[in-house]
């Protein structure tokens, strides 16, 4: 009896928009051109951050590691979501998505950390600025982004070999776009209240706790930045960090609605609201690594600057 309600999965079936093939054919469009920006904008972030002297400070090196994540990010998933929307075969095998789990969580966690020492950085130029080349020399940012990498590696394999191990049972049907790991714990006939409380002490550590070093920077950043008398150096100031902050604000808030908001007994078996929990997780996915470079190249003069000087670069060469 217990092998008829248990066995060995292959393969898993990715629900996605599965009943909607007009959404799916709009949606294959939508983000296919959002993930063309993304490979262009965030390319080209990485290509000035390299090629101009003038960006080669720890912001920018975090930018680039940023930029650099999101492209990553989005190619462990978008690619065989667009590939499901034109398919009717919406299947992908075990260590296909083990391997999708293990990416796509890895550079959740990443992301979350780097931004938080992208929020020290800004304290320490705002607040510190003349001890700031030596809080923020290479020896000290290279191995912060470093960390934040392992930091997401080191994650992302712990909780992947805990829920690879799982006994699944016969239904592999995955209610998301991609092997989101949440949903492929839910599905194991097996005990999962350690996988949950490892996950537990994973977000306090790797996204709450930059979280709140995020908030603490920003608190004594706008206190320092109150502090400046003339309207013109509060302005120079903040828009030093305006744009990571906006980063953080959609980067958190998106995450913050997509786990906190309330649900009713009565529509949490919804098929609506899976749809609409779905698209959400889909604008946390695809949305925010499009709109980085938009918001640091829209809100920042030395971005400008330098894709100005690189464009010219080019038409001069040729």
């Amino acid at each position: 009896m217990e092998w008829e309600n248990q066995t060995i999965l292959v393969e898993f079936f990715l629900k996605g928009l599965s009943g909607y093939p007009r959404l799916e054919l709009l949606f294959f469009v939508l983000i296919l051109i959002m993930y063309v920006v993304i490979l262009l904008g965030n390319g080209l972030l990485i290509l000035i951050s390299i090629l101009d002297s003038h960006l080669h400070t720890p912001m920018y090196f975090f930018l680039g590691n940023l930029s650099f994540l999101d492209i990553c990010y989005t190619t462990t998933s978008i690619p065989s979501t667009l590939a499901s929307f034109l398919s009717e075969r919406k299947t992908i095998t075990f260590s296909g998505c083990a391997v999708q789990m293990f990416l796509g969580l890895a550079m959740g966690t990443t992301e979350c950390v780097l931004l938080g020492m992208m929020a020290f950085d800004r304290y320490a130029a705002i607040c510190n600025p003349l001890k700031y080349p030596v809080i923020m020399s290479k020896k000290s940012y290279v191995p912060m982004a470093a960390g934040s990498w392992f930091a997401g590696v080191f994650n992302s394999a712990v909780q992947t070999t805990l829920v690879v191990q799982l006994t699944f049972c016969r239904n592999n049907v995955i209610n998301h776009f991609s092997c989101e790991i949440l949903a492929v714990m839910k599905m194991a006939c097996a005990d999962i209240s350690d996988n949950e409380f490892i996950m537990l002490v994973a977000t306090t550590l790797f996204t709450l706790m930059p979280l709140l070093l995020i908030v603490i920077s920003y608190s004594l950043i706008i206190s320092s930045i109150l502090k400046i008398r003339t309207s013109d150096g509060r302005s120079k100031a903040f828009s030093t960090c305006s744009a990571h902050l906006t980063v953080v604000v959609i980067f958190y808030g998106t995450i913050l609605f997509m786990y906190m908001k309330p649900k009713t007994k009565e529509t949490l078996n919804s098929d609506d609201l899976d749809a609409t929990d779905k698209l959400i997780s889909m604008f946390y996915g695809v949305m925010t690594p499009m709109m980085n470079p938009l918001i640091y190249s829209l809100r920042n003069k030395d971005v400008k600057e330098a894709v100005k000087h690189l464009l010219r670069r080019k038409v001069f060469n040729k």
